[in-house]
């Protein structure tokens, strides 16, 4: 559980949330305090705009600045109207502070002509003489239309806390920080649902591959969306019902290949214990017996040892390039003593035109004569074989054609599996071991070819037609 993917999934998603909320907290304050500094400053701008005509006023009426530090201080506590309003004429009485520089103190300096200042509330700068740039922030005071002084108003006590200017701050921190908390509450609570949501296919896939690797192959998992988890279930169900016919196909060689070794074995015992107990001769008759069975077993073991290097990938073939039309002429030739045997006319349709092809030339034998034999051996007395070549595309294709009995329906899709015959009555004298269509199939896989097979191709429902296809 330590290493779950939910877990790994919401630690994740859990960081990604608190550094969201980190650096959306870090702008958004800093983003209210820059707007909240240009708002003030533009206030005390404006607030030094309406103090201008009273300190002009003032300056005529006092005939200088003597007695000014007194207004100033009373105005930037917004007491200026009322010292105005006592001994200093009417003209000082009327409102003149910004509404909004209530909520922030002010520090207001006044200089003379020269940039020399002459009052500051915080007694800081008196007597120094600020720069052009700093008295580009102030407002000229004008006296008989000449410029007596300026008046610049800064903004102070922001920082502090008690002040109504940090409380309003702090408020706003505040909250931005519970909104950050809220969001991320939230976030986390659907995050969990999405993620367990999503980790759910995993668990169901979890839980199945843990079956089939208990040895359950019958366990598939139920995944119906269609995203790429859909497909990977898709995908885990296809890999099981595989594995499944493996192991079935393994279990059935397993028995089909204890079967077929264990008549020719008990054929062999039986013979020799007869001879033993001296109720079979010793004679070439039962020597000839055994010598049939024993032949039997070496082509079972010699068919097994092939289909084994093919199923490894490492069955070798020695390829070379041949005329199609000598190579099946040869094979025709070798077949024709078995079908005059038999009473069956074997033809052959091989055009003189035909491209050469790179194949291993006794594989190749092997594989049609497989296939004609199993041809002859469905094919009654007066019933023929063709064995037909043609190009088809970047094809070429031999076909073997008979006019047999054909293949049921029921046996078609099975044809090519080990040890399956159609016929559960055939003995191995009369149908083999079961083996020779599996290994015709293997071979010519392994020339990267394919072979098909089509049932029944007459209108009586009899024939079969055996299609090979190797590339040229």
């Amino acid at each position: 559980m330590r290493n779950s993917l939910l877990l790994k999934l919401m630690g994740a998603f859990l960081l990604v949330i608190a550094i969201g909320a980190v650096v959306i907290s870090l702008l958004t304050a800093n983003a209210t305090r820059s707007a909240f500094d240009i708002y003030t400053t533009r206030s005390g701008q404006a607030y030094a705009q309406s103090l201008a005509p009273s300190l002009a006023e003032y300056y005529i009426q006092n005939g200088g600045w003597n007695g000014v530090d007194a207004v100033l201080h009373q105005q930037s506590s917004g007491m200026m109207a009322g010292m105005m309003g006592q001994g200093h004429g009417a003209g000082y009485g009327r409102q003149t502070q910004a509404p909004m520089m209530n909520l922030v103190e002010q520090r207001l300096i006044l200089t003379d002509s020269q940039g020399v200042v002459i009052s500051d509330t915080t007694q800081e700068w008196v007597g120094t003489t600020l720069s052009a740039g700093n008295l580009q922030n102030g407002v000229a005071v004008m006296a008989n239309n000449q410029q007596v002084g300026t008046i610049i108003v800064i903004p102070s006590g922001i920082i502090d806390n008690s002040s109504p200017s940090g409380e309003f701050l702090a408020s706003v921190n505040q909250a931005i920080l519970s909104s950050a908390a809220i969001a991320g509450v939230i976030a986390v609570i659907l995050g969990g649902l999405l993620f367990f949501q999503i980790t759910s296919p995993l668990r169901k896939l979890r839980r199945a591959a843990s079956a089939i690797a208990n040895g359950d192959l019958q366990q598939r998992v139920d995944i119906r969306s269609r995203d790429e988890f859909g497909e990977l279930g898709s995908t885990f169900n296809r890999m099981a019902e595989s594995l499944e016919d493996a192991e079935q196909q393994r279990k059935h060689m397993v028995a089909d290949v204890a079967h077929e070794l264990r008549t020719p074995l008990a054929a062999i015992q039986a013979t020799l214990e007869g001879m033993q107990d001296g109720v079979l001769p010793l004679d070439r008759e039962q020597i000839d017996a055994l010598h049939e069975e024993t032949d039997l077993l070496n082509r079972l073991v010699g068919d097994l040892r092939l289909l084994s290097l093919a199923d490894a990938g490492q069955l070798q073939l020695e390829r070379q390039i041949i005329s199609p039309v000598d190579f099946l002429l040869r094979v025709a030739e070798r077949a024709k003593p078995h079908f005059a045997a038999k009473g069956v006319d074997l033809e052959t349709d091989i055009p003189d035109d035909l491209p050469t092809v790179m194949i291993d030339a006794d594989r190749m034998a092997q594989v049609l004569n497989n296939l004609i034999n199993n041809a002859l051996r469905y094919t009654p007395a007066g019933g023929k074989i063709i064995l037909k070549a043609a190009r088809s595309g970047r094809w070429m294709q031999f076909l073997v054609m008979d006019s047999g009995s054909g293949i049921s329906a029921a046996d078609l899709p099975h044809i090519f599996d080990r040890f399956y015959r159609g016929d559960k009555s055939r003995s191995r004298a009369s149908g083999g071991s079961g083996l020779g269509l599996a290994i015709t199939k293997q071979l010519v896989e392994a020339h990267d070819g394919r072979i098909e097979v089509q049932s029944p191709t007459n209108p009586d429902g009899s024939g079969t037609t055996f299609r090979i296809s190797l590339p040229i």
